[in-house]
């Protein structure tokens, strides 16, 4: 599908999404619990779908609600086979809980995930004595368990996503574990994990991001949850107003343990005009500066960050560009090149991208099959001397299928 997006003001109140990796992980945690529990405001991408999916392979039973999801757990197992769709956090989250059944189990997935490679997984449940095979190096993946906790070491450089099945999945094992992580990144998901476990009763501890005990026999309680708005989602409505527009968006936490809730910081760098009050952000077109911002905690910025600094008045620099390989595209190759198409020129140097702001020009450009390419570059659109038509535009239904409705509610001119 395309989208053609016009250079548009955009203006009104608007609600953020909600935040895709809350409803995952509320989902799985439900999956645990021994009862009903009521997650509210879910969000309904494809990615949520998947985890929906998932737990009710694993025995969960869900009812779609008016008030949201109604998730019974601790079911029989279902399915044997499940799908993860394109969902990195699903197949790392899922397979150690599908480990903790004692019956063989066929993970699978669809598009850019069957690209990345799944030997993390596999030497981690390998440690734990599951038997865990992949096809190859990639999905699908095998798994028998059950898993019965103990000692374990992991890699925390490429994801945190592994350690946060990890931790959702050891406290219902017969015994204690300890998990040892090298060089973790993004450890602001890990606090929101840890968050969303204590509200379903569940303790671990964490000795600085380095190790973590996990005590074996808790019980996850079944429980109301609402989630909250989410900052990766939100990011590319901010940098929205801030190129061409005057938004008050409301529905996200400037506490939330959210890694992407730093797009504030970024947004302050660059100069753009930004007032956080009564439970809103109010947002408005700004001269944007140049800016230099790490985004190693929270790479999912990348995108919005590339359309912003398209427009400051020198040469922004990003840092993180590491973490941008296994993604839904190898993002990076995908920015430069879309962006490169709208006159917009960037430059990699080892773990920096260089954007040097300009005049942003209409042009065709791809999605790579990336929500957050689609999005970057439709944010790009509302500032840009003419028409940007974007191939591949469905692809925003991974997080944020609404992206395109909500632009259009606030004025943008899509078709």
């Amino acid at each position: 599908m395309n989208r053609s997006v016009e250079p548009s003001f955009i203006k009104g109140d608007i609600k953020a999404p909600p935040s895709k990796s809350m409803t995952q992980r509320a989902i799985a945690a439900a999956l645990l619990a021994d009862g009903t529990s009521v997650v509210t405001n879910p969000s309904g991408c494809d990615d949520s779908l998947a985890a929906m999916s998932i737990a009710t392979g694993l025995g969960a039973e869900i009812i779609r609600g008016d008030k949201g999801l109604q998730i019974t757990g601790s079911g029989k197992l279902r399915s044997k086979h499940l799908n993860c769709g394109e969902s990195g956090l699903a197949i790392r989250m899922f397979s150690p809980i599908a480990a903790l059944c004692g019956e063989e189990i066929i993970i699978s997935g669809t598009g850019s995930l069957r690209k990345r490679p799944m030997s993390m997984i596999t030497d981690a449940l390998d440690q734990l004595g599951v038997n865990c095979k992949s096809t190859d190096g990639y999905l699908p993946l095998t798994i028998r368990g059950p898993v019965r906790g103990g000692n374990i070491e992991i890699d925390g450089s490429v994801s945190s996503q592994l350690l946060t099945g990890l931790l959702m999945a050891l406290p219902v094992a017969g015994n204690d574990s300890a998990i040892r992580v090298r060089n973790l990144k993004s450890k602001p998901y890990i606090d929101m994990t840890i968050g969303i476990l204590g509200k379903f009763g569940i303790r671990v501890y964490n000795d600085n991001y380095a190790s973590f005990l996990v005590p074996g026999n808790q019980k996850y309680l079944p429980v109301n949850y609402e989630v909250e708005g989410d900052w990766s989602g939100g990011a590319f409505l901010l940098v929205a107003a801030a190129i061409n527009g005057n938004l008050s968006i409301y529905g996200l936490d400037p506490q939330s343990s959210q890694s992407d809730k730093s797009i504030l910081n970024a947004l302050e760098n660059a100069g753009a005009r930004v007032m956080i009050r009564h439970g809103r952000i109010d947002i408005s077109k700004s001269a944007i500066k140049a800016f230099e911002f790490d985004a190693t905690e929270s790479p999912d910025l990348f995108p919005p960050l590339v359309a912003l600094a398209s427009y400051s008045d020198g040469t922004s620099a990003i840092k993180g560009v590491s973490r941008l390989i296994y993604k839904e595209s190898d993002r990076a190759y995908a920015l430069q090149q879309e962006f490169g198409k709208m006159g917009i020129k960037t430059e990699i140097k080892g773990d920096l991208m260089y954007i040097t702001g300009g005049t942003v020009k209409g042009a065709v450009v791809d999605s790579h099959g990336d929500h957050r390419i689609a999005m970057a570059a439709a944010v790009a659109a509302l500032g840009s001397s003419g028409r940007v038509v974007i191939t591949g535009a469905e692809a925003v239904a991974k997080s944020y299928p609404g992206f395109f409705d909500d632009l259009c509610s606030i004025g943008a001119m899509v078709t």
